[in-house]
């Protein structure tokens, strides 16, 4: 609701109000009060969400907009495509989101579905493990009064991290199955 039609509903209003509880009373009972605004989860449709590893950047798109960015923290070994458990290296290629978890390790975590067929087929080519639970997450639960420490720092072992307020937001914003595209 804009200003204008809040404040014009408010002025029509007044002279019911000044007249006291009985013409009240008597006033339509199908007068419809509007909502609040909307929120920000209602204007938007996120339809994919884009990382730039090298810009450390996340991005959410609604069609080819790019609607949020937020800064990043990559693994602890950012440059290349994951290979195996433990590379400490964040996953390249196009995922999808597919389930989240509100009681994570970290403050929420949604789940990209690496490895693919072709991650395991690789990984297992040489004999290792291709790992697995690769999220966007926020700070460590127990980050307490440490968490502006983590900031700029490439700290996870191969997941992508925002702060727990940007956290919040994505979670909002973001439905189990949309795309994630992963670029070097």
């Amino acid at each position: 609701m804009t200003l204008r039609l809040f404040l014009s509903f408010i002025l029509a209003a007044l002279p019911i109000l000044a007249q006291g509880t009985e013409l009240l009373a008597r006033a339509d009972t199908r007068m419809v009060v509007p909502s609040a605004e909307p929120t920000l989860a209602e204007h938007l449709e996120i339809t994919q969400v884009l990382v730039r590893k090298e810009e450390r950047r996340l991005y959410l798109l609604s069609g080819e907009r790019k609607v949020r960015s937020y800064r990043i923290s990559l693994g602890g070994n950012p440059v290349g495509h994951k290979l195996y458990e433990g590379d400490r290296r964040t996953p390249e290629g196009d995922y999808i989101l597919d389930w989240r978890n509100a009681n994570s390790d970290f403050h929420k975590s949604i789940h990209i579905s690496y490895p693919s067929a072709n991650d395991r087929e690789l990984a297992e080519a040489w004999g290792l493990n291709p790992g697995g639970s690769i999220m966007i997450h926020g700070l460590p639960n127990n980050a307490g009064d440490l968490a502006f420490a983590y900031t700029g720092l490439d700290w996870t072992e191969g997941c992508i991290a925002v702060t727990n307020e940007e956290m919040d937001e994505i979670w909002a914003l973001v439905d189990n199955g949309t795309p994630i595209r992963i670029l070097p």
